[in-house]
């Protein structure tokens, strides 16, 4: 498990800039953590494209305000291959 893990960020093949995930479990699933009053969708698009910059597949983003949120969200290593044929 790896906390405050930094990604890299690439646009077409060049590093741009860096994310900071909250927290990498196994190499297998970043792991957003919140404490707000209510997730938004800019909180979910922040995931997903933590996992649009790694080979990591699954996500989850989770909430610890007054009502305790949970989501999963996926993104294939299929899908990033089209991303890259199609740019």
């Amino acid at each position: 498990m790896e906390i405050q893990y930094p990604i890299s960020v690439y646009f077409e093949d060049e590093i741009i800039g860096e994310y900071s995930s909250d927290l990498i479990v196994d190499s297998k699933v970043i792991v957003e953590m919140k404490a707000i009053k209510e997730l938004a969708e800019i909180h979910e698009v922040q995931l997903i494209n933590y996992l649009k910059a790694t080979k990591i597949e699954v996500g989850l983003l989770i909430n610890f305000g007054p009502k305790i949120q949970i989501k999963r969200k996926v993104f294939t290593n299929n899908n990033k291959l089209i991303q890259l044929i199609l740019k």
